[in-house]
């Protein structure tokens, strides 16, 4: 094997390889003396077959198979020799390759950068505090409460918080309203979520009682054709329900699986405390984020940055094309449109932002419920994974790192904004900045993954099976009804599990991180935490 380089430039190097005829017809004879020794031709005993009539059958792919094999080692090989770190498979073209000739092809190969040598103690960072009020676990166990109130039935006519449960059926005219036919259906009176009118007109009503129920149909109504038109509903009172007075007491508690009052009261703390550091968490870790792309710059391989940029612009088109669909929907049925175009932010395309709380919602701080607004399409478009870029490296166990997938840095506003109101620019110009803004961020993930990457590395920062296992049933639980599917889909997709292994390998890095930072603590009322606001420091705070 002959290996001359022939272009340097930046991360890229070319190399010409050559490989004499001799090594390629040496192996294409021992592998057609190999097929000869189990082949069946009439005519010949096994073994016995000659070679010239093995290669006259077989010979063209024994071939094939053979220069398929060598070009593999051989550039393998070429990168071992030249110290080559490659940060995506090599690319690789035939340019001569006739039988008895030498085999010539090129190979071009993106290499890894060199790293810095980081300093994490000076890093300035500072972790965020909470300590949840006392008033906000009694307000969590209100709510908790008025969603498990008790009802009773009664003897009278209904009234507003009455509970009816009755037969419906809606027509208009003699025709029957499509899916409004419904058996002993609880209707709350009152509720949010009935037509309007509806409510109103069955105060009053008592068991065993039918009313017609005499409603228009608003314009926004979901069938477009009866949108409008007054509709009868015949309601067959069957039963007046009151709803009883919201108890908190060790009953309660039990019927959330907890022996008594006390210990729903430690277990509604601590979930909300889970939630609050979770939040701080991700805080403290976009702002390490920040801090190391403020203080590391290094150039990227530009193969990783077009494979993250083509991603995220994917992203941008699918969720473009998904308005334009809503939007359409939406002016079909007369409703209020979303703008099909228009600028999107691109940070919030592509910043994945984890400050949702978990658990349920009867658990969820009040605080956290009031600064949390219903996702934008923008906002459920940030749950995307990165593309993946394994990046090998010499001596690597068998868990390549995907290091755009490691990251998902908080990106800041787009640049750019004046106090003045510029002219509109035209949608070439919108195209332009788009795609600038989008590869200015897929350099930065690229670089901040590869950067937490090579800490890793360095520190040997691995992801357990066991972790890994936890990692692969959570994601299982996410698809009730289908969790064998799932577990049975990432044991058979290599790509999709080290996407799994990816955000465990990251935060893994990130607390090795923030141990090294030593960062101060300040204390923070929940809702400055939730509403990402930081103000001036209160006496008494004092970073630890």
């Amino acid at each position: 094997m002959n290996v001359t380089e022939t272009s340097t430039e930046g991360l890229k190097r070319e190399y010409t390889i050559t490989i004499p005829a001799s090594e390629v017809e040496e192996q294409i004879t021992q592998r057609l003396g190999e097929l000869g020794r189990s082949v069946r031709i009439p005519g010949f005993r096994p073994g016995k077959v000659p070679l010239a009539l093995l290669r006259k059958r077989f010979g063209q792919a024994v071939r094939g198979e053979i220069l398929q094999s060598k070009v593999q080692d051989t550039s393998a090989e070429a990168m071992r020799e030249h110290n080559l770190r490659p940060a995506m498979p090599p690319k690789l073209e035939i340019v001569s390759a006739a039988e008895g000739a030498d085999v010539e092809y090129k190979m071009s190969v993106e290499v890894l950068p060199d790293m810095p040598e980081p300093d994490f103690s000076t890093l300035d960072l500072e972790k965020l505090v909470v300590e949840v009020p006392e008033e906000e676990v009694e307000q969590s166990i209100a709510r908790l409460a008025e969603a498990h109130r008790k009802t009773e039935p009664v003897e009278r006519p209904a009234q507003e918080g009455d509970i009816i449960v009755a037969d419906v059926v809606g027509r208009i005219g003699e025709e029957e309203l499509p899916g409004s036919r419904a058996e002993g259906r609880h209707i709350q009176l009152g509720e949010a979520g009935l037509l309007p009118g509806f409510s109103e007109q069955l105060i009053g009503a008592a068991a065993g009682e039918v009313r017609a129920v005499r409603i228009m149909l608003p314009a926004d109504y979901g069938d477009p054709e009866r949108a409008g038109k007054e509709a009868v509903f015949e309601v067959t009172v069957k039963e007046v329900r009151e709803r009883q007075p919201a108890v908190i007491d060790d009953t309660l508690a039990e019927a959330m699986a907890l022996e008594n009052l006390g210990e729903l009261r430690r277990d509604m703390r601590e979930s909300m405390q889970r939630e609050y550091n979770a939040v701080a968490r991700q805080r403290l870790k976009r702002a390490l984020l920040d801090k190391l792309a403020e203080r590391y710059d290094f150039p990227v391989p530009p193969g990783m940055v077009d494979i993250e940029y083509d991603a995220i612009w994917a992203e941008y088109e699918g969720e473009k094309e998904a308005r334009k669909q809503l939007a359409a929907r939406l002016a079909e049925r007369g409703a209020a449109q979303l703008p099909a175009e228009g600028p999107i932010d691109a940070a919030s395309l592509v910043a994945p932002e984890e400050t949702a709380l978990e658990g349920g919602a009867e658990r969820a701080p009040a605080a956290a419920e009031a600064a949390r607004p219903e996702p934008s399409a923008e906002e459920r478009a940030k749950e995307r994974i990165p593309a993946a870029h394994e990046v090998p490296h010499p001596g690597a166990a068998d868990e390549p790192i995907d290091a755009a997938a490691i990251v998902a840095p908080e990106e800041t506003a787009l640049e750019g904004a004046s106090d003045s109101e510029p002219p509109a620019p035209s949608e070439a110009e919108n195209e332009a900045t788009l795609r600038a803004d989008f590869r200015r961020i897929a350099e930065r993930r690229v670089r901040l993954g590869l950067l937490l990457a090579e800490v890793g590395r360095n520190n040997n920062i691995t992801v357990s099976q066991e972790e890994l296992n936890q990692a692969l049933v959570q994601e299982a639980r996410r698809h009730r009804g289908y969790e064998r599917q799932v577990v049975d889909f990432y044991r058979t997709h290599p790509d999709a599990m080290n996407r799994l292994r990816a955000p465990i390998f990251e935060d893994k890095v990130v607390d090795f991180i923030v141990e090294l930072a030593k960062p101060g603590e300040r204390r923070i009322s929940p809702q400055d935490l939730l509403a990402g606001e930081e103000p001036p420091e209160e006496t008494g705070a004092a970073p630890t």
